[in-house]
């Protein structure tokens, strides 16, 4: 696929934040702390991106004296996420950067290579194999930059970034995390691997969840009246889906052709339920679900947190259980 308008529009703009944030921080930097363990407990500083990475990293390293940090604040919309000169400062004072990788962290280059010191880095995507964002039948394609189409751009792969929703994935992502950390501090080997055998564990229990539920299940098709961050997880377990929107698209308003289509397909299949994901308008669900008559669900993709659900202690993996029962009522 060629890259999208909307991505090369976020591309041009958040490297040019970037840029800015930079020359801010040889300013700003001198008023930060200059390493993490010069925090008062000593504990190393792993700063985040996302929700996903920023949660592996505190299963890992409970117990211990580490600073888990989210770059992100709970309730934020990740695509619309900016750097702040601050979040500059904790990504170079941190002993380990967490990120996924992809079109939505092409800002993360630019300020890593000017950076004035040298920065231990995990992205996600390394450590999984990695599908491209595909149209099904009935999806609604994002547009086209027609200066691109003008200029002939050659064709990009576009890596869906949404790694963690296969729980194999996070399994894999969580043991690599470790051997991440574990060289970055290895005074405290011995704590990390014992918590991350032990959520690798609960990890994998929640995988056979899944897979539970879809063997015993009546169908095998899902909808996503939405975007769709979900291509790992129904890899995984063998689903077919249809949705709005591939990816985390842009787009936030369906074509009248899209909508029909997935009433369509509803109605076909007598499809129960129709999911919605995490701070979703759900305009488009509550369409469906008042054309079919099936009730709407949340998956929760665990792009990120609402603050009630930050604050009541929700997790990777409470989060990705609740799936588990919504699913099961989406499947039979």
């Amino acid at each position: 696929m060629k890259q999208s308008h909307t991505g090369a529009m976020k591309w041009t703009k958040l490297t040019a934040l970037a840029l800015v944030l930079l020359l801010a921080l040889s300013v700003l930097a001198a008023c930060a702390p200059k390493t993490a363990q010069s925090e008062p407990d000593g504990g190393i500083s792993i700063v985040s991106t996302i929700f996903p990475s920023y949660d592996f990293a505190r299963q890992i390293t409970a117990g211990t004296n580490a600073q888990v940090t989210m770059l992100l604040q709970p309730g934020e919309e990740v695509h619309s996420y900016d750097p702040t000169s601050q979040d500059i400062i904790r990504i170079q004072n941190a002993d380990l950067f967490l990120y996924v990788g992809g079109e939505n962290d092409a800002w993360i280059d630019s300020v890593l290579s000017g950076l004035d010191k040298s920065v231990h880095t995990f992205r996600m995507m390394d450590y999984v194999t990695l599908y491209e964002e595909e149209l099904v039948e009935g999806m609604q394609p994002e547009e086209e930059d027609p200066a691109e189409q003008a200029a002939g751009a050659a064709e990009e792969h576009e890596w869906d970034e949404h790694v963690w929703t296969a729980p194999v994935n996070a399994v894999a992502i969580v043991k690599a995390m470790t051997a991440e950390l574990i060289a970055v501090d290895p005074a405290n080997a011995a704590a990390y691997q014992a918590n991350s055998d032990a959520y690798v564990t609960q990890l994998e229990a929640l995988d056979q969840s899944f897979r539970d539920v879809v063997d015993t299940a009546a169908r095998k098709t899902v909808v996503f009246a939405d975007r769709f961050p979900a291509r790992y997880f129904v890899e995984e377990f063998g689903l077919d889906y249809y949705a709005a929107f591939p990816g985390c698209s842009a787009e936030t308003e369906a074509s009248a052709a899209t909508i029909a289509s997935l009433i369509d397909h509803v109605n076909a299949e007598n499809i129960p339920a129709v999911f919605y994901i995490e701070m979703s308008n759900r305009q488009m669900a509550d369409t469906v679900s008042e054309a079919t008559g099936a009730k709407e669900l949340l998956f929760h993709t665990c792009h990120n947190v609402t603050k009630a659900e930050f604050e009541s202690g929700a997790t990777y993996l409470s989060l990705m259980q609740n799936n588990v029962e919504a699913l099961k009522e989406a499947l039979n």
